[in-house]
């Protein structure tokens, strides 16, 4: 049988908004504020060989650089395909600081 987990809701629900009230009166209230950083736009096929040949990086080193496979570096850079999710972040990065993809 599962254990149950007492809940006291309204108790929960005061304390926040003491604390929120303490903050709009500019007291020091301990929040943790979150913020997600927006997705990165869609790189061109060009920016992708740029930041590659900012790297002195062949398709393959680069491939190996970005965890990806030769062959989706380069249907990036022939437009037939674009990166998605964690590759697009890491070429972000990349062309921020290149050298930031060495080091990793």
């Amino acid at each position: 049988m599962a254990k149950k987990i007492k809940l006291n809701i309204f108790d929960d629900m005061r304390e926040a908004l003491q604390d929120a009230a303490a903050y709009e009166r500019g007291q020091a209230v301990n929040l943790r504020i979150t913020r997600i950083p927006a997705r990165p736009r869609q790189i061109s096929p060009k920016e992708v060989r740029r930041i590659r040949l900012t790297l002195n990086a062949s398709q393959t080193l680069f491939a190996t650089f970005l965890n990806v496979s030769p062959n989706a570096v380069r249907s990036w850079e022939q437009g037939t395909r674009r990166p998605r999710q964690a590759a697009l972040k890491l070429l972000v990065i990349a062309k921020k600081n290149p050298k930031a993809l060495l080091m990793a």
